[in-house]
């Protein structure tokens, strides 16, 4: 293999990875900048609505306010009126939104929904109801790299790349945790704990300038939840209530999956009611929770804050508190929040569900640490009680977005806990193994395998991979000068081939040849000694480089709807080094197939039963495959333009039985329309009996022989 270039080994990498890093910050700080009015809105709605009737913050419980009554109640009829209005189709929320566009339509999330969605978010928490803004902020985020993509009209590919960015830097963002939403938004497409991997660096960066951006406004130097001192993990005797923290969080997460279902579906199907009425009826319900335990209406994590830090145990009302009262409370909470985080967002549709499943871990945590307390005072250290707060953020919300690793990584980023990575990582674990089944993203896919968009992969990654220069020819055996007459072309052609002949001016490409030129040119005795190539021959050439891969030639290919194609130094667009044959293409697939194949039997024995199924399919059907040399792509001769299969008659004039039809754009017409008229720019696959003919008429003595 020849020695490449050396500008050409740094530019193509090189202009493909700056295109997607450019892209990927131009999304991260869009989306940094959409969860930064985010959260200003939130600020100003929270604090000057449901803010002005109660303290979410604080450990009261038993207030009835008919302002905490009838606001959640308000708001989810402004939420359900506005999303019915704007989008009355958009039946998925937050994260699934862009699950959703990822797997099953191309990248492509359209900007209003998740704009509507959040916009709404912002009213229906501002209102009190109990849902986050963390979800549409992802879909919102989503929504911004699928727009983007879209304006710039690139490929399916690149699109969910960007849809995939958008949600890391909108995660990112909102959670302060650059790192752990770059792996959320590529680990959350699947139920097993796989990663999208070509997605994993373009979310690196968008995740790190989103996040950039979203501090530059509320400013640098403080995590989103700070405990008192530094949390680590001290001793082995600490995984034991750890154990128990898993399982806790685990059920949680089962029952936050298993309200949102009930709500969604059941309901509904019940009542024929509007959806804005139903939005309003299960605010109704959320605001008579709210009554009791306040709490629920938290959205900013206010609650939990105060639990870690131990504020919450010095405030007057909690004086006198006895440690069973404490553990009613952080138990209520936990299930209560599960509860109206299903009627909110259930009935509603706006808001989203990965906050309050941080928000319920956390509360697990801190009812987990009140048990201990009130079973076994004074034996386990106050440090655990604040570490089991911040693990039980990452317990629940491992099990019900079912992203493991990412879990870890966000909550140690959202408190600075980089030291309590160990019972992170066992808590994670034991919530998505035993809670994963009820997972909260219900357009999950299994893994990557059931995926449409990874089917194909071997293929594609292979066309990818192997280069022109690895399968083209380089002494193509019909190179001719301008002068060349087209006799001696006509002489050259062997025997039932259809050549491409390249003109060649001192070693420098200067045009092509093809059997149809020769043919549009034959049309009276002796013209064949008068006409040379310079004459026929067309200067305008398709070309392609030897570094470039067999992906993107296809294209041109298919385009240039040739069977050959010339190839050209990186360097000169005219200095001729071979030809690249769409038969050298598929004879290198093959070659693949066939050893990944043995690879397969090798591995998996019992997958040859279904070869040799197949092989007893096609001999019961009496399948009588023509040899591979015998089936040849011909463009409609010039002669029969306009007329029929069955007028022209070509089992008969040219020796070949027309098996198929394939149009300008791609499409094949099999088996073809005998009686349609033909068209110049259709190219016919046919089952040749011997040789094609070149002439312009059945009747002419001239063939391609």
């Amino acid at each position: 293999m020849d020695k490449i270039p050396l500008p050409a080994i740094i530019r193509e990498p090189a202009g493909t990875w700056g295109r997607i890093f450019l892209l990927s910050g131009i999304v991260g700080i869009l989306a940094g900048m959409a969860a930064a009015g985010l959260e200003f809105g939130l600020h100003v709605g929270v604090e000057n609505i449901i803010g002005r009737f109660t303290h979410v913050s604080g450990a009261g419980v038993l207030s009835f306010n008919k302002w905490i009554l009838l606001l959640p109640a308000a708001g989810g009829v402004i939420a359900g009126l506005l999303i019915g209005w704007l989008c009355p189709q958009g039946r998925l929320h937050g994260t699934n939104q862009l699950i959703h566009a990822f797997h099953q339509n191309s990248g492509n999330l359209a900007l209003r929904d998740p704009a509507v969605k959040a916009v709404a978010a912002v009213g229906i928490i501002s209102f009190g109801g109990s849902a986050g803004p963390e979800g549409p902020i992802a879909a919102l985020g989503a929504a911004i790299g699928s727009s983007v993509a879209r304006g710039l009209n690139l490929s399916p590919q690149l699109r969910r790349v960007l849809l995939v960015s958008g949600c890391a830097g909108g995660v990112g963002a909102i959670f302060q945790c650059p790192l752990g939403g770059a792996l959320f938004a590529t680990s959350v497409l699947y139920r097993e704990p796989e990663m999208e991997a070509e997605s994993i660096v373009p979310a690196f960066v968008s995740s790190v300038l989103s996040y950039s951006t979203f501090m530059a406004f509320w400013g640098f130097g403080h995590y989103l939840i700070e405990p008192p001192t530094r949390l680590v993990f001290s001793t082995p005797l600490e995984l034991v209530p750890y154990t128990l923290l898993g399982l806790l969080c685990a059920g949680l997460a089962i029952l936050l999956s298993v309200t949102i279902r009930f709500v969604e579906r059941r309901p509904l199907r019940l009542f024929a009611l509007p959806r804005w009425a139903f939005a309003g009826l299960g605010g109704l319900a959320v605001g008579c929770i709210g009554c009791l335990l306040p709490q629920i209406m938290d959205a900013q994590y206010h609650f939990i804050q105060n639990a870690v830090s131990g504020r919450l145990f010095a405030l007057p009302e909690t004086a006198g508190r006895s440690p069973w009262e404490w553990v009613a409370l952080f138990g209520l909470v936990a299930a209560a929040k599960c509860i109206a985080s299903a009627l909110t967002v259930g009935t509603s549709g706006a808001g989203g569900l990965l906050g309050p499943s941080v928000f319920i871990g956390g509360a697990a945590g801190a009812f987990l640490g009140a048990l201990l307390n009130a079973l076994l005072p004074g034996v386990f250290p106050e440090q655990l009680r604040e570490s089991l707060i911040a693990v039980g953020m990452a317990g629940v919300l491992s099990a019900a977005m079912r992203t493991p690793m990412a879990a870890v990584v966000m909550v140690m980023e959202m408190t600075g806990s980089y030291g309590l990575i160990v019972p992170l990582m066992l808590v994670c674990v034991i919530a998505y193994v035993v809670g994963r089944r009820w997972g909260l993203n219900s357009t999950q896919v299994q893994s990557a395998s059931d995926s449409p968009v990874h089917v194909g992969d071997a293929l594609v990654h292979l066309l990818k991979n192997v280069r022109v220069q690895d399968v083209m020819t380089r002494n193509w055996p019909h190179v001719i000068t301008p002068f060349t007459t087209l006799g001696e072309m006509i002489c050259s052609i062997p025997s039932g081939s259809r050549p491409v002949f390249i003109v060649l001016e001192n070693s420098r490409l200067a045009g092509v040849v093809s059997v149809s030129d020769i043919s549009r040119a034959i049309s009276e005795p002796g013209i064949s000694e008068l006409v040379i190539a310079s004459d026929i021959m067309t200067a305008q050439v398709t070309t392609i480089r030897p570094h470039q891969p067999l992906y993107e030639v296809l294209a041109l290919f298919r385009s240039a709807n040739h069977n050959v194609l010339p190839v050209v130094s990186e360097d000169d667009d005219r200095q001729f080094l071979g030809v690249l044959s769409r038969q050298a293409i598929y004879q290198a697939v093959r070659s693949r197939s066939e050893e990944m194949r043995d690879h397969l039997h090798r591995e998996h024995a019992g997958i040859a039963t279904i070869e040799q199924d197949e092989q007893l399919y096609q001999l019961a059907l009496c399948a009588q495959t023509p040899r591979p040399d015998t089936i040849q792509r011909i463009p409609v001769p010039p002669e029969v333009v306009g007329k029929s299969i069955r007028e022209t008659d070509f089992r008969r004039h040219y020796g070949a039985q027309i098996i198929s039809v394939q149009n300008a754009d791609g499409t094949m017409q099999c088996p073809p329309d005998v009686n349609a008229p033909l068209k110049s720019d259709q190219v016919l696959l046919a089952i040749l009996a011997d040789s094609i003919p070149v002439n312009a008429g059945p009747d002419s003595g001239k063939s391609a022989d």
